[in-house]
């Protein structure tokens, strides 16, 4: 990348923003030519683009390609294990018969009458571990022995299996599109689990609604499928109990939920904040602040502590907190509360207080602000920015004029337990275990057996790994591109108005739509849009918790499902649609699936938005 805020194409001049957009458009060109045209695999479009975006952008040229690979091992890092780990349970869950044990206690739950909304359920909670094609594939002979027995509805048995499977798939993790979408945007898992599921559900209701709808106006006959014979039942007693079968879905779902209820507890005491009577001797505070502001030396603390108070200048309420600082005199109480307020809000929040991670301006930091100084900034949640930044000021000031705070509560310190626990990649190796112990057991199979059988599906999990790991790649070379800001800058999004916050959802919603549209894969749709909006994923920007901004991206990838879409033609193929009942059926389906959910996503960001 040309290394200045213009460059020169021909007779033209373009700004460092359209140079970053046009970095963008080569990126999005590259993947999606080489997708539809050449008809690579998604893993060597998406590292190929990563690697032009890379050579576009700035940086040093001995630096171009290798930090395509740290970016790749980053993300691989953040979501190998779990997709690995997902992809065992899936398959376990299918050969040992928990899944279908499942499936059967939604039958008899709902009863044959409500059979759509067992099918659909079934799909709802196995897609969140298991992925769509394989979830679909378990669930079709069970809609076609429906119509066996009723003689009708064919076509709404086989959508509501879609609806269920389609919709988890796309807005809950441990799948591997919301997964990378919720690393990418620096999301809890849990709470990406929980609000994706809760947005998910009325989504799912729309989606069977649909689905009845079309089975009246379009009703069709279920053909067979090639010459091979429907497969037979397994027997009830051959089938694990249900709780057993339920355990490597629902335990992960517990462990990561608890972890994120009790750190949303412990973050909300925001135990780093200035309390009354925290700045113990307000006079020397602000004595040694004033006699830096004196000094004759360009940079100090005291100085830099007055210039992130002050931002751009034009805040009124930051020039009075500076101003109170400065002026001559004591401190009312008043006076008092209102500096100590504007500190919490104006300093104490500055993710970019500490330059450097082992001292700033002189200043020798704490053991954890320097650990806390590493992490990157942008991914920082504001809990973390008031501890490093606490951590500097009690380097500065304490214990003279600063008392020292208490971190360690006794929320944070059940919250730090459940980190352990509730950790993904942890839960997940629990719920594997079970699942494997589970297939060994109901099939009694031999552990060289096991470990066949478990090889096999970290086979499959390893390609997923591939591409999402080579996403993550893509959307941190655009990101070192300046794409977020390129894009932040074309829209309204430092306006205080909702409205204008709420385009950035819309933007999200708009782009992964496109791009499901143009090369067919909701996970690379996700991926990279994700990568695109990272800059824009923070409350401070947003208004509201990036985990809508997350679902949104979720659930535009639904949308535009047609042919080159793998989804489609699973579809069709083993429910035995024509494509042209495939286009008039999946392809809306997913449309009205992936419209709900954002307009939920949008609700809830306004009624709720969790910041």
């Amino acid at each position: 990348m040309i290394p200045f805020d213009m460059c020169f194409l021909g007779q033209s001049v373009i700004t460092a923003d359209q140079y970053s957009l046009l970095c963008l458009l080569v990126g999005m060109v590259t993947v999606l030519g080489l997708i539809i045209i050449c008809k690579a695999n998604a893993f060597l479009a998406l590292i190929t683009a990563a690697m032009v975006v890379s050579l576009m952008a700035d940086g040093a040229i001995q630096d171009k390609f290798s930090r395509v690979a740290s970016s790749f091992g980053g993300t691989a890092g953040g979501v190998g294990i779990v997709i690995a780990l997902a992809a065992i349970i899936g398959k376990c869950m299918l050969d040992s018969g928990a899944a279908d044990r499942v499936v059967r206690t939604f039958m008899a739950i709902f009863g044959e009458k409500r059979s759509p909304v067992a099918l659909m359920g079934s799909g709802f909670v196995l897609a969140v571990p298991v992925f769509f094609d394989t979830v679909f594939y378990l669930l079709v002979p069970l809609g076609r022995s429906m119509f066996r027995k009723t003689k009708k509805n064919y076509l709404l048995y086989i959508m509501a299996i879609a609806t269920g499977g389609c919709i988890t798939h796309t807005l809950v993790p441990p799948t591997p599109g919301p997964l990378v979408v919720a690393d990418q945007l620096n999301v809890d898992k849990g709470l990406m689990i929980l609000v994706g599921a809760a947005i998910a559900f009325p989504a799912a209701c729309a989606g069977l609604w649909f689905s009845s709808l079309m089975n009246r106006l379009m009703p069709l006959e279920m053909r067979p499928l090639g010459n091979e014979p429907e497969p037979e039942a397994i027997p009830d007693d051959k089938l694990p109990s249900l709780w057993l079968s339920l355990a490597p879905v629902l335990l992960p779902v517990l462990l990561i939920s608890t972890n994120t209820v009790l750190t949303t507890m412990a973050d909300a005491e925001r135990a780093a904040q200035l309390r009354p009577g925290d700045i113990v001797d307000w006079g020397t505070f602000r004595d040694r602040i004033q006699q830096n502001m004196a000094a004759e030396d360009e940079t100090n603390f005291g100085k830099h502590v007055i210039a992130t108070i002050q931002g751009n200048g034009v805040d009124a309420e930051r020039a009075r907190i500076a101003e109170l600082m400065l002026q001559s005199g004591d401190l009312n109480g008043e006076e008092q509360e209102e500096v100590r307020a504007g500190l919490n809000r104006y300093l104490l929040l500055d993710k970019g207080f500490p330059k450097n991670p082992d001292a700033f301006l002189g200043i020798k930091l704490s053991g954890t602000a320097s650990s806390l100084a590493r992490s990157n900034p942008a991914r920082m949640a504001p809990v973390t920015a008031e501890r490093m930044n606490r951590e500097v000021l009690e380097s500065a000031y304490a214990p003279e004029t600063l008392a020292r705070y208490e971190w360690e509560t006794a929320k944070r310190k059940a919250a730090n337990v459940t980190s352990m626990l509730g950790d993904p990649n942890f839960a997940l190796l629990i719920s594997a275990v079970i699942a494997m112990w589970t297939l060994a057991m109901q099939r009694s199979l031999s552990l060289k057996e096991l470990a066949s059988s478990v090889e096999v599906s970290l086979m499959s999990g390893g390609l997923i790994i591939l591409i999402t790991a080579a996403g993550g790649a893509f959307g941190a070379m655009l990101t070192v591109a300046n794409v977020g800001e390129a894009i932040q800058h074309l829209f309204p999004i430092g306006s205080e108005a909702s409205s204008a916050k709420l385009l950035i959802l819309f933007l999200g919603f708009g782009i992964s739509a496109v791009l499901k549209i143009a090369q067919g894969s909701s996970t690379v749709a996700m991926i990279t849009s994700s990568g695109m909006l990272v800059s824009l994923a923070s409350p401070e920007v947003l208004g509201y918790h990036p985990v809508y901004l997350a679902v949104s991206i979720g659930a535009g990838s639904l949308i535009g499902s047609w042919m080159n879409d793998s989804g489609f033609w699973i579809f069709a193929k083993m429910g035995g649609l024509t494509e042209v009942e495939a286009l008039k059926s999946w392809t809306p389906l997913l449309l009205v699936l992936g419209t709900t959910s954002f307009l939920c996503a949008v609700l809830m960001a306004l009624v709720l938005p969790l910041v």
